[in-house]
């Protein structure tokens, strides 16, 4: 196989893109705000139950496929998350229970902050002033 072959048959379509200057930049923008706007959900979603890491890996993988530097900071989140696992999984119960804790800290305070508390006393007839968000008055 020629090297254009070679390119050809492990880029996919990419091949195709890279042929043409205005595609090309076309598709990297693409990629960039598709795999921007995961990743920016993604890290949104941490602090709450759910796959906030999962995607936040998958924006940061959308963007390895065009950017190298996506894909180093990948390889780096990925390894101090594992490493937070392990560490995690180490500790004693109090502390399980600590991170646990600030963890429904957030996401009450975010709720909260969010009008969610008012909404659903709402739907209860409760009327209490702390409820109110503060932001959305």
């Amino acid at each position: 196989m020629t090297t254009e072959q070679d390119d050809k048959a492990t880029d996919g379509h990419r091949h195709w893109f890279r042929r043409n200057p205005a595609l090309n930049l076309t598709y990297r923008i693409g990629v960039g705000v598709v795999g921007g706007l995961v990743l920016v959900a993604g890290v949104l979603m941490i602090p709450y139950p759910g796959p906030g890491w999962l995607v936040v890996f998958a924006g940061l993988a959308i963007l390895a496929t065009e950017f190298e530097w996506a894909g180093r900071v990948l390889r780096f989140a990925k390894r101090y998350y594992d490493a937070w696992v392990e560490w995690l999984k180490r500790q004693n119960m109090v502390v399980k229970a600590l991170v646990l804790a600030a963890t429904g800290l957030v996401v009450a305070v975010t709720c909260w902050l969010l009008g969610a508390f008012a909404l659903v006393g709402g739907w209860f007839g409760l009327d209490w002033p702390w409820l109110a968000s503060p932001i959305f008055k």
